[in-house]
């Protein structure tokens, strides 16, 4: 064999390799861990099974910070509640105490109230009545039964007016009888400030009157002046209530201008 001839068969041999050599694909990469299953029907795959791909690092969740809720004390329904420290120049005094029996008479009385309110709470013994009465029975033969009775005389009454010296304007006008209510014991506030006209009057009844001011405000020396009873009125007088008075000097003092003077 000529040399042309071996150098033309070294060229073909050289090119058959790298053409064998170039038909080799690469290994591709390999994403997921799942596996691809061949049917024994044919070459349809069958269901493949993926792990999906994460694109994000895991990281430790941040701890969400609690909201710390104080303890609270449930109540039990009720309150409690502090009383006040009485204010000394709250203290009432009673000024005068009149006790008269009435007969469709009466008495008038004067007071210049400056530091309202006054309190004036009262006691009353009604005259009564007794009797008996025919009733005619509803039931059955409606037979006339004889009923004993024992009541307040009607025409036993007695009222309080307070009204303004000058003008008459009445300020406030209560008190015992079929106008007004049946209480044996009673007590009113005036809250006006005025130089007033205090009326009693009534009929077939007794009756024991209190008058109640501040000495503060009232009179123009309340520190040496001597009254005896002083009491705090708590709220608004309530009707047939005990009153808790605070005992002072029994005999009380008196100057003519201090003095609730009788018309």
């Amino acid at each position: 064999m000529s040399d042309s001839q071996l150098y033309l068969v070294s060229c073909i041999m050289v090119l058959l390799i790298i053409a064998a050599t170039g038909c080799v694909a690469p290994p591709k990469d390999t994403y997921g861990s799942g596996t691809s299953a061949v049917s024994s029907k044919g070459n349809t795959p069958a269901t493949t099974t993926a792990t999906s791909a994460s694109y994000m690092a895991e990281v430790t969740p941040a701890m969400t910070p609690q909201v710390s809720v104080a303890c609270q004390t449930v109540t039990s329904g009720y309150s409690t509640f502090v009383s006040p420290t009485p204010v000394p120049a709250d203290i009432s005094c009673r000024i005068k105490t009149v006790t008269q029996s009435y007969t469709y008479n009466g008495t008038q009385y004067m007071f210049d109230l400056k530091n309202p309110p006054m309190y004036i709470n009262y006691t009353v013994i009604p005259t009564n009545i007794t009797g008996v009465t025919e009733v005619t029975s509803q039931f059955g033969s409606k037979q006339v039964e004889d009923i004993a009775y024992n009541t307040y005389d009607p025409q036993s009454y007695f009222e309080i007016t307070v009204s303004n010296k000058t003008s008459g304007e009445i300020y406030l006008q209560d008190g015992f009888g079929p106008q007004y209510t049946t209480y044996l014991s009673r007590t009113l506030k005036v809250l006006n400030s005025d130089n007033m006209l205090i009326e009693l009057k009534g009929n077939k009844i007794t009756a024991t009157v209190n008058f109640w001011v501040k000495p503060t405000g009232n009179f123009d020396n309340p520190g040496n002046m001597t009254f005896d009873a002083c009491t705090y009125w708590e709220g608004a007088p309530r009707d047939v209530t005990a009153i808790a008075l605070v005992t002072g000097t029994a005999t009380p003092t008196w100057t003519p201008s201090n003095l609730v003077s009788v018309s």
